[in-house]
């Protein structure tokens, strides 16, 4: 048995904004000769969590969330969490431009779980939160701060290798069948030891098939190095 709430999912924008200079880590996940104005899609806008502004391609569930009036909805310009239901609050408060992932380590505190509903550990956005326990930095990209101004925030890597962690995260694993779709569920914290583990043994196994993906390769000698 599971149990009901909060539900809480990824809520990523396809946004960014021009960035500056000394705002360009090295191993950064990114050829900063070829970003495009595509890669700066966001204008002169602010995000605020009061937004209800999604990407489409995240599907019909988490729009719902976003669109839902007693929702809660993270502070982060790029990758938001949203939640609904009881302690949604509590697991999304600590989300901010720089702690991208705190609504995953508190889902963890709380002994929750993970659910693919109909997709692989390709889409298991947990997982790169398990890159940055196991010692990887995070990679930044640029946003709109609240004052319009460029800031550098938290993202994850490519995430086309993480199907590689099956074989390591089965004991932490529960399928099941809803119509036709094939759901995943993981218990947070047991998936998190396991995945952590696996990395640190073999950081290559996060990896995806393009052997000169700049993210995986980046990801893999440990993320950006960041200005102290």
């Amino acid at each position: 048995m599971y149990r009901a709430g909060p539900y809480f999912f990824g809520c990523r924008l396809r946004r960014g904004s021009p960035d500056r200079p000394e705002m360009r880590p090295v191993r950064n996940g990114i050829r900063y000769d070829q970003l495009s104005s595509r890669f700066h899609m966001g204008g002169n806008e602010v995000y605020t969590p009061a937004s209800r502004e999604i990407n489409i391609t995240m599907g019909l569930i988490p729009q719902y969330i976003v669109e839902h009036p007693q929702r809660v909805r993270g502070n982060h310009p790029l990758n938001s969490f949203a939640a609904l239901g009881p302690l949604a609050e509590t697991l999304i408060d600590g989300q901010d431009p720089l702690d991208v992932y705190a609504p995953l380590h508190t889902l963890t505190l709380m002994h929750g779980s993970i659910i693919l509903m109909g997709v692989g550990l390709e889409r298991m956005t947990f997982l790169h939160y398990a890159e940055q326990v196991a010692g990887r930095e995070l990679f930044r990209r640029c946003a709109n701060g609240p004052d319009r101004q460029p800031m550098l925030v938290e993202v994850g890597s490519c995430s086309e290798g993480f199907g590689r962690l099956e074989p390591v995260l089965v004991t932490a694993q529960q399928k099941l069948k809803v119509g036709q779709s094939l759901w995943q569920v993981y218990a947070a914290g047991e998936a998190l030891q396991l995945a952590v583990d696996a990395i640190q043994e073999q950081p290559e196994i996060t990896h995806c098939a393009d052997n000169e993906c700049v993210r995986c390769n980046d990801a893999i000698k440990g993320g950006p190095l960041l200005a102290i």
